[in-house]
C-alpha cells in the first residue's frame, strides 16, 4: 500500500510506495510536475510541500522553475550519495573519526554496514535517511540484547559518520536526538560490578603463580606482571608494556606514562616489586621487562589489528581462575558475560586498600594517574563518620545521659558486687576521686 494521498490548497503529497519518500505533485499552466520531498515522514512532507506552493502560485514560469529545481537539488551544490557507497566517502573524508586502535576503527565500519543493511533498501541514499530510519534502527538495537553503553556508542558513531557526510544531505543529523540514546538507570537492576580482590585473594594469585603444577604461557613473566599491577595499581597494558628505562633500582621508583590517558605518573616501588625486578633481570633481552609477553601483546594480523591482547588477556584470566574465582557472570538482557573479577580489580584493590590505610585521596589519585570513579567509590567513607554524626544530631535515640549520670551507675554497679579484686579496687578509688 503506497500510503494515504494529503491534498493541500494547491498539489498533492503522497508517496508511490509504501517504503519510499513523499513526493508533492501540482499543476503549472496546465501541465503536472512532481518533485521528491525527500522524507518519509509525513509531517515533514507536508511541512516541506507547503514551503513550495507560493512559490508554485507564482506569476512567471521563470521563478517557478528556479525555486523547482533547486528543491530537486538540480542547481544545488549537494551531491547525490547512495547509502551502500557511503562507508567508501567517509573513510576518506579528512573530517572521519580517527580511532587509536584498528579495532574501534573497524567496529565504526560494522556498525554502519549494520545500519546499512536494517534499512536493506539499495535505492536510498545518505540523503534519504531521517529521523524515522534512525528510530526505528533504535528499537531494532533495543531488541538485541546490548549494554546500554555499547548501544549508545553505535549511536554516537551513526552520528559522527552522518556529520561528516552532511555535504551530501539537508536538514539535520538523524542521529542527534537524544531519544535514540538508553539511560544508565535501564540496567539499575543489575548489581554486577567489578570487585576487588582482598588480602587473602591477592595471596593466594601470588602463591599459584610460584606453585609449578598451574602451567600459562610465560608463566615467570606473567608473575611479574601481576606484580605490577598489584602494588602500582597501573593497568594491564601499562604493565605489560614497562621499559626498563622507566625503572630506577637504586633509587626504587616506577615512571610510567599511561597509554591510556597520556598522563605520566612516579611511583615508589614496594619491596615485593623491588625483589621480583630484580629477579627479571635475569633474561633481560631487549627494553621491555616482560619481553616474550609484550612481543604476544603487540601481535597483528594483517590488516594491523591488534589479536595478541586478547590472548594475554586469557592468561591472565587463567590464573584468577586458579584461586576458584569465576571472571565473569551472565546478566539478563545482555549477550555478553559481565566481567567481575579480571587483571583491572588489582586497581581496585589497589585504591581500597589504601583507603583502608588512611592514605589521602590526591596521593592515590596521583599513582593512579586519573580522577577515577574507582578512586571516588573507595573513598566514599570520608563523609560516612560526617553523616553519621549528621544522623545522630537528629534523632530522638540519641544518648543524653550526662557523664555523672553514667559515673553514678557504674559505682553502683562496683557496690553490688560481693567480692572486688585488687583492679576493681584501683578502678573505685579513681572514680571516687574529686
Amino acid at each position: 500500500m503506497a500510503g494515504k494521498s494529503i491534498k493541500l490548497e494547491t498539489g498533492t503529497v503522497y508517496k508511490k510506495t509504501a517504503n519510499g519518500v513523499y513526493i508533492f505533485r501540482y499543476q503549472i499552466n496546465g501541465r503536472r510536475k512532481a518533485v521528491s520531498l525527500k522524507t518519509k515522514n509525513q509531517d515533514e512532507a507536508v511541512l516541506e510541500a507547503k514551503k513550495l506552493v507560493p512559490v508554485v502560485n507564482g506569476t512567471t514560469l521563470e521563478v517557478i522553475s528556479a525555486h523547482v529545481q533547486h528543491a530537486r537539488d538540480l542547481t544545488s551544490a549537494r551531491k547525490s550519495l547512495p547509502l551502500n557507497l557511503a562507508w567508501d566517502k567517509y573513510s576518506r573524508h579528512p573530517d572521519r573519526a580517527v580511532p587509536a586502535t584498528v579495532s574501534e576503527q573497524d567496529a565504526y565500519k560494522g556498525t554502519f554496514n549494520d545500519f546499512v543493511a536494517f534499512v536493506d533498501n539499495d535505492s536510498i541514499g545518505i540523503a534519504d535517511i531521517n529521523q524515522e530510519h534512525a528510530d526505528e534502527y533504535a528499537r531494532h538495537m533495543r531488541t538485541q540484547e546490548l549494554g546500554v553503553d555499547t548501544h549508545n556508542r553505535k549511536i554516537r558513531r551513526l552520528r559522527k559518520i552522518f556529520d561528516v557526510l552532511k555535504e551530501y544531505r539537508e536538514g539535520p543529523n538523524p542521529f542527534v536526538a537524544r531519544s535514540l540514546f538508553r539511560k544508565e538507570r535501564e540496567e539499575q537492576n543489575s548489581n554486577i560490578r567489578r570487585l576487588s580482590f582482598n588480602r587473602e585473594q591477592e595471596q593466594k594469585l601470588l602463591e599459584v603463580l610460584e606453585d609449578n603444577k598451574h602451567k600459562v604461557m610465560h608463566k615467570p613473566e606473567i608473575r611479574i606482571i601481576y606484580h605490577l599491577g598489584m602494588f602500582t595499581g597501573q593497568r594491564f597494558k601499562d604493565c605489560i608494556l614497562l621499559r626498563w628505562d622507566k625503572i630506577d633500582l637504586n633509587r626504587k621508583r616506577i615512571w610510567v606514562k599511561q597509554f591510556k590517558t597520556g598522563k605520566e605518573v612516579t611511583i615508589p616501588m614496594a619491596p615485593e616489586l623491588l625483589e621480583v625486578l630484580y629477579e627479571a633481570q635475569k633474561w633481560k633481552q631487549n627494553e621491555y621487562v616482560c619481553p616474550s609477553v609484550a612481543a604476544r601483546y603487540n601481535q597483528e594480523n594483517e590488516a594491523g589489528k591488534n589479536t595478541g591482547n586478547n590472548l594475554v588477556n586469557l592468561d591472565a584470566l587463567r590464573v584468577i581462575r586458579w584461586i576458584g574465582l569465576d571472571n565473569s557472570v551472565k546478566v539478563p538482557g545482555r549477550k555478553k558475560k559481565v566481567t567481575v573479577y579480571g587483571f583491572h580489580s588489582l586497581r581496585h584493590s589497589f585504591a581500597s586498600h589504601c583507603a583502608e590505610a588512611g592514605v589521602p585521596k590526591a596521593v592515590v589519585m596521583s599513582i593512579l594517574g586519573t580522577n577515577s570513579e574507582i578512586v571516588d567509590k573507595y573513598y566514599t567513607h570520608i563523609g560516612e563518620d560526617a553523616q553519621e554524626k549528621a544522623i545522630q544530631a537528629i534523632s530522638r535515640k540519641t544518648n543524653t545521659t550526662s557523664v555523672e549520670e553514667r559515673l553514678s551507675k557504674v559505682l553502683a554497679v562496683i557496690d553490688s558486687l560481693k567480692a572486688k579484686s585488687k583492679a576493681i579496687l584501683q578502678i573505685e578509688k579513681i572514680l571516687r576521686e574529686n
